[in-house]
């Protein structure tokens, strides 16, 4: 309902010539200013949904390649539980769409294999960048500010992680090598339909953080044809999205959310939820009010129930 109010006051004249720049800036300055439990409710939180909508409306949106390690780390314990529910020995497929400098799946499988070694853990790591996949599949990172990112990707690394998972090379971190097995580096694009043909499907698909960079419309193409490497009954996390193209979608095909430690992924990269309302990938505060919650703030869906 009140995105359909803006949508028709984005039509208005008077409002796309001065809700400009100049008006954000000055609405940031104070919101800044505010304590921040007053912008999570009441009528300052609707004022800024205002403020996201326009802020969407007016801004060119293109892809990013950094990210962090250990980004989500709630989401990462719920990966770590279903992957316990695996039967002893098995096979885990899983995918990693927009993989980045590969810390998602390093962090991926650093906890599915020290909670289930036995586990023969196959994964597909996917990104359109050749460059990326490569530094990524060489799995060596400085430990200065990365150039990606504009920060230190280790922030969120504990000292018992780092002593795991890396192994210190000329100043720089080497991934052990017990964590690069079963990973199939891959260039590709997540919204093209063969990529369907070339993969079986898979347990878990990942698709974090970068359907948000794309104009809605193509988001929710995208999301579609991601949704088809999705075994029956395996799961779908896909944070980092316009929650209205993910409500929409998962709405249409019934998927299920995951409720487990729901509202703590939705909170769980605070590198995003402290952007809103200011950017376009700022991610709206958890609101339990609202008649379909459950439904859009889910990171996690169980696909195609059997």
């Amino acid at each position: 309902m009140t995105q359909s109010i803006f949508s028709k006051m984005s039509k208005v004249g008077l409002l796309r010539r001065y809700a400009g720049s100049p008006f954000l800036r000055v609405n940031e300055w104070a919101w800044n200013r505010l304590p921040s439990s007053l912008t999570v409710a009441g009528p300052i939180r609707t004022y800024g949904d205002f403020l996201h909508f326009l802020v969407k409306q007016r801004s060119s949106r293109r892809q990013y390649h950094g990210t962090f390690f250990f980004r989500n780390r709630p989401e990462l314990e719920l990966i770590r539980a279903l992957s316990e529910k695996r039967p002893l020995g098995s096979t885990l497929r899983i995918t990693v769409l927009a993989c980045s400098n590969g810390a998602e799946v390093y962090s991926i499988l650093w906890t599915i294999r020290s909670a289930r070694p036995d586990l023969k853990v196959l994964v597909h790591a996917i990104d359109i960048s050749n460059e990326i996949v490569e530094i990524a599949q060489d799995g060596i990172y400085s430990l200065q500010t990365d150039e990606l990112v504009g920060s230190l990707i280790f922030e969120r690394v504990t000292d018992e992680e780092m002593r795991t998972m890396f192994d210190r090379e000329d100043g720089r971190m080497r991934v052990q090598s017990w964590l690069k097995e079963g990973v199939n580096w891959q260039v590709g694009d997540a919204g093209d339909p063969r990529l369907v043909d070339s993969l079986e499907s898979q347990d878990i698909v990942v698709a974090n953080k970068f359907l948000c960079h794309m104009d809605p419309p193509d988001a929710e193409k995208c999301l579609r044809n991601i949704a088809n490497l999705v075994a029956p009954s395996g799961y779908l996390f896909v944070s980092g999205i316009d929650l209205d193209v993910r409500t929409k979608v998962a709405s249409e095909f019934g998927w299920s959310p995951v409720s487990d430690l729901i509202e703590e992924i939705h909170n769980g990269d605070s590198s995003v939820r402290r952007d809103w309302p200011w950017r376009y990938w700022g991610l709206e505060p958890f609101d339990r009010k609202r008649p379909d919650w459950s439904v859009r703030y889910a990171s996690v869906f169980q696909v195609g129930n059997s």
